[in-house]
């Protein structure tokens, strides 16, 4: 032990040594002697090299000499460019980056061969400050120089080989998601918070109420005994359960209790499995109130990170997504209106429009002075932080007197006016106001208009607004009509429509039941009426009654409905209520409508009923997230994977006879290997088809009775013979306990190989199975005849004579011959043997 302790020893001097002279000898030439003029090199890449005519090449221009830090740079570089016609232009200038070198993009247009070359002007490199081993001076002349030029061959699109694109997933998947797999952005979103219009792009709407997987939130159900038929309490009104939920890289995250309950936890689910990561309390029983997925770009460290966030007052807490684990604070965090910059930081408006000041405050500022990009090492900030460092701005408006406040907050403006809040009447006329946040322009007024108020003593509600198509809407509960103002002018473009059911203005909300998308305004509310307008127009296109078939509303025809999601052209929308009686109303739709028509792609009854004070549905991940407030248990609702069987029944059969292809197709879903679950259906749970879906989730995972018309999912079959041809054997249909059978005639001696799949559906992931048969030669003594047809012939009127038909020779030796034959054979070879056995002796 002493002489490996005294070896480390040795090893750790010798190290020190190294060190220290190889310091000494960086940091000599740096202290003395240095070239007052010296000779630049300049050099220039290209990426890709051939090109593709009309697609952008990436320019790598710039010395080989770095300098001493990164905000310095080499200035006014440029890059002459010739091309295959002998024409000449000029790229640039440039600055590059302290590495010496910098990117440009450059596009070709005509197939041949470019030629570029950097040129590098004559300039002073002067720096006097610290390097990595003290005090640094320099004064250097750089000469100017031109590159040797490359060549950059661009060849047309079609000859030149692109990173091959990455097909969307075909059967179930998870995270985390390859970084590689690019394309996949278009399924795999989040819900970082309420999303502005509760629109939510990067989703695959789900088109089915096919169920994932299921997860206890609280105590819920019928409470039976002597309370008969009363129900667990859901949290309406005013202390509602699912709250703060958000959706990060495919984990659900929520506040277990209720608010102001003693003890507050966030619970994080696996999005895909329901499969429980972790229980924690975050702080001082702090309530989760949104999330934060943030791109950190500094010269040395790239990438995103994903923070939890809790609010206590003016107090801001960063808590790592994945552990749980605090990060950061913020302190003195200013009020205001809270929106996501470009990168994900989080920004604060605030406005005076009555004194004309406004400011804007960055999260990322906060941690860098230069924001989400700076010239650092790292990127992850740690500790406490005075978050009065992140005002990015603070600008005087080029008015004052601007009444009311923010509504809406766009790419480049600030949208604010005195519009009423819902409990309200004013008598005074609407200021409608546009203040620039544009870059160079931040703190203009772009409009101050005043939109006299309709005569009624009306409450007049900002209800809803589209950076799209640069739309607002006012709401006027009295008459219950819309008015659509441009965000461009303020002025009023449409309206007042025609009065919508009158129970809608009893709704104590607005803007969570009217949202826009795809140029089109949507609003449900108390009527249970889905009415869709011509966002521009204000003319209505369609509308979608909830009607309440068995009349389990009280006061209306039709099921109280709020907007929940607008994801892939779907608008989900479902019934809640201020506070519910007890028992609750049976029945309680949850529909998925086609955004653009109206139709209905599919409406369950009975199931996932929403909250009104708590967390209504999310979506990420192409995966919906909803409580239910029947049973108090949360639902993933998507597409799920599936398992096909099959097999053949003989596996061996001779040449002629039948055989019967019998299998499964079951739904595999996390769900449904559930204890409970797996007990009811010990074969497995049975797919059935997209029609029967709704009654068939109700069955398995809320007790309803089993449908009597459930249908199950097609099944194609396809074989492949022994000579290597493919065969379409046909399709069939599993029954209602997830199973089918089919019957052919194989017609070639040898092995089958027999195909099963299941091709999928919206619902299930498609499977697929295989099964081998082996097909024999008929038995010698029952030889097969080839088939014949016989011709019609009409029978002679007179009479044929009885005659006797000669015996044919059979045309394969008869058993009994054969055995005979066998029994001969035998005595031959038996009688051999004891001869030789005798001469032996």
């Amino acid at each position: 032990m002493n002489t490996t302790k005294n070896k480390s020893k040795i090893s750790t001097i010798a190290l020190i040594l190294m060190l220290t002279i190889s310091a000494t000898l960086i940091a000599l030439p740096t202290a003395t002697a240095q070239p007052d003029t010296k000779q630049s090199y300049p050099y220039i890449g290209a990426v890709p090299n051939p090109a593709a005519a009309g697609k952008q090449v990436l320019l790598h221009v710039g010395i080989t000499d770095s300098l001493a830090t990164v905000d310095l740079g080499w200035e006014d570089i440029t890059v002459t460019v010739v091309d295959p016609e002998g024409n000449e232009q000029t790229l640039g200038p440039y600055r590059t980056d302290s590495t010496g070198g910098t990117g440009a993009v450059f596009t070709p247009n005509m197939v041949g061969t470019y030629y570029l070359s950097t040129n590098f002007p004559a300039q002073w490199y002067n720096y006097t400050g610290f390097g990595l081993f003290g005090p640094q001076v320099i004064s250097i002349f750089y000469e100017a120089s031109t590159s040797e030029p490359l060549e950059l061959v661009v060849l047309s699109e079609e000859e030149v080989e692109f990173y091959p694109s990455a097909s969307l997933p075909s059967e179930y998947w998870t995270r985390p998601v390859d970084a590689q797999l690019r394309e996949w952005t278009t399924i795999a979103g989040n819900w970082l918070t309420t999303p502005s219009n509760l629109y939510a792009p990067y989703n695959d709407g789900p088109e089915t109420s096919h169920i994932l997987w299921r997860s206890k939130l609280t105590t819920g159900g019928l409470v039976g005994g002597d309370l008969c038929e009363q129900s667990f309490e859901d949290g309406d009104a005013y202390e509602g359960f699912f709250s703060g939920a958000v959706i990060i890289n495919g984990v659900l995250y929520y506040n277990r209790y209720k608010s102001g309950y003693p003890t507050q936890e966030v619970v994080a689910l696996d999005l895909h499995t329901g499969e429980e990561l972790w229980i924690k309390i975050l702080g001082d029983n702090e309530e989760l109130a949104f999330g934060q997925t943030f791109y950190w770009s500094s010269y040395n460290y790239h990438g995103t990170f994903d923070y939890l966030w809790t609010t206590v007052r003016s107090t801001w807490t960063a808590y790592d997504a994945y552990t749980g684990v605090e990060v950061y604070s913020m302190e003195n965090v200013p009020s205001g209106t809270r929106a996501y910059g470009p990168r994900g930081e989080i920004y604060i408006y605030t406005v005076d429009g009555i004194n004309g000041w406004m400011t804007l405050w960055n999260s990322s500022r906060v941690v860098s002075d230069s924001g989400s990009w700076m010239g650092g090492f790292s990127g992850a900030g740690y500790g406490v932080y005075n978050a009065t460092l992140g005002i990015e701005w603070n600008k005087t408006l080029s008015e004052a007197g601007l009444e009311g406040s923010i509504n809406a907050i766009l790419d480049d403006r600030v949208i604010g006016s005195s519009a009423d809040s819902f409990l309200g009447t004013g008598t005074n006329d609407i200021n409608l106001w546009a203040i620039s946040t544009e870059a160079g322009n931040e703190g203009e007024v772009l409009y101050n208009e005043i939109w006299e108020r309709p005569a009624g003593n009306l409450s007049l509600v900002w209800a809803a607004e589209s950076s799209e198509d640069k739309v607002g809407v006012i709401w006027a509960k009295e008459t219950q009509a819309h008015y659509g103002f441009s965000l461009e002018t303020g002025e009023l473009i449409w309206g007042p429509t025609d009065p919508q059911y009158y129970l809608d203005a009893l709704d104590d909300s607005v803007s969570d039941v009217r949202c826009i998308a795809y140029g089109r305004l949507y609003s449900a509310s108390v009527g249970g009426i889905l009415y869709c307008y011509n966002v521009t127009t204000g003319e209505l296109l369609w509308s979608y009654e909830a009607t309440d078939n068995y009349s389990e509303i009280l006061w209306a025809n039709n099921w109280w409905l709020k907007p929940l999601v607008i994801a892939d052209e779907k608008i989900y929308v479902a019934h809640t209520e201020h506070s519910a009686i007890d028992p609750k109303p049976r029945g309680a739709p949850f529909i998925c409508i086609n955004a653009l028509t109206g139709d209905v792609i599919w409406r369950i009854d009975g199931a996932f009923r929403q909250t009104r004070w708590g967390g209504r549905a999310i979506i990420g991940d192409s995966i919906i997230a909803t409580m239910n407030t029947y049973d108090q248990q949360i639902y993933g609702i998507s597409k799920g994977p599936s398992a096909t069987t099959v097999s053949a029944a003989p596996k061996v059969v001779t040449k002629g006879s039948s055989v019967v292809i019998e299998g499964s197709v079951t739904d595999v879903s996390p769900g449904t290997a559930d204890t409970v679950i797996a007990a009811r259906f010990p074969n497995g749970v049975p797919a059935v088809s997209d029609e029967s879906m709704n009654e068939w989730m109700k069955y398995v995972y809320m007790q309803f009775d089993r449908p009597t018309d459930a249908v199950g999912v097609t099944v194609k079959l396809e074989a492949i013979d022994p000579n290597g041809n493919y065969q379409n054997l046909g399709t069939t249909t599993t029954d209602s306990y997830g199973n089918y059978g089919f019957t052919f005639e194989p017609e070639v001696e040898g092995q089958y190989m027999v195909i099963a799949a299941f091709e999928g559906s919206e619902a299930y992931y498609g499977s697929t199975s295989t099964t081998y048969l082996a097909v024999d030669a008929a038995s010698a003594s029952t030889p097969i005849e080839p088939d014949t047809e016989t011709p019609d012939t009409e029978t002679p009127d007179t009479q044929t004579p009885d005659t006797e038909t000669p015996a044919t020779e059979a045309p394969l030796i008869s058993t009994e011959v054969a055995i005979i034959a066998a029994v001969a054979v035998a005595c031959v070879i038996g009688a051999a043997a004891f001869w030789s056995l005798r001469k032996r002796k």
